[in-house]
């Protein structure tokens, strides 16, 4: 069978208000339980793309507020630790977020309120997608190619893939199954790496070091 070419892909976030704020634990669930998916997914994915002067402890938006301006450690070590990809469906996820907050909302006389100034605003996302005209006919031609790709790229190909591909996973495995069964480890090396508690720098040079074991370790032989 005729493989068609991997399109090499960049994208860019525009970032648009929905107008939905909280300035409390209560609103926040509240706004929770209506607020659009692709919201969601940019509270929680849309960090690796946007410009980042720190290394936070927690990487996603919610667990973030809670922390800054909630001042409640407590739930956003909680919020901290849901892993988006561990649940099948963003609606999953959406009722993951809401048990956790209504916990905590049991567990306190009243809930804490931030600053009017930071109140926590719920964004939603658009994604724009570029055409870098480089492609890949053959998985080794990655090796050379995972070094100059784009933080974009591997945003799009690595993590925004997952709500797009049949099977929900990276464009890469997506591509490379096409090439038979002598490619199963090599997927199943990259199905290892975590997209979510690393940067895009990160992921780019641990794809990076998966294509170089797996193929300078003569696993085609």
């Amino acid at each position: 069978m005729q493989v068609s070419p991997f399109e090499i892909k960049d994208c860019a976030l525009i970032a648009i208000a929905t107008g939905k704020k909280a300035q409390n634990l209560r609103e926040l669930k509240e706004q929770l339980t209506t607020i659009p998916p692709d919201s969601l997914h940019y509270h929680f994915w849309g960090s690796l793309l946007r410009p980042r002067f720190d290394d936070p402890v927690y990487h996603n938006d919610f667990a973030i507020w809670a922390a800054q301006h909630l001042h409640d450690e407590i739930l956003a070590e909680r919020l901290a630790v849901i892993d988006p990809k561990e649940y099948k469906s963003i609606e999953e996820l959406r009722h993951e977020l809401i048990d956790t907050i209504e916990d905590r909302l049991d567990e306190v006389d009243y809930p804490l309120w931030s600053n009017r100034d930071r109140q926590f605003e719920f964004i939603r996302s658009q994604i724009v997608i570029f055409n870098t005209h480089h492609t890949v006919l053959q998985p080794a031609d990655f090796m050379s190619l995972f070094p100059k790709m784009s933080v974009g790229s591997i945003f799009y190909h690595f993590v925004d893939a997952r709500r797009r591909t049949p099977h929900g996973i990276d464009d890469f495995r997506n591509w490379i199954l096409n090439f038979g069964a002598k490619y199963h480890i090599l997927c199943k090396m990259i199905a290892e790496i975590d997209p979510y508690f690393s940067s895009l720098v990160e992921l780019r040079e641990q794809l990076h070091q998966v294509f170089q074991e797996f193929f300078r370790g003569g696993n085609l032989e």
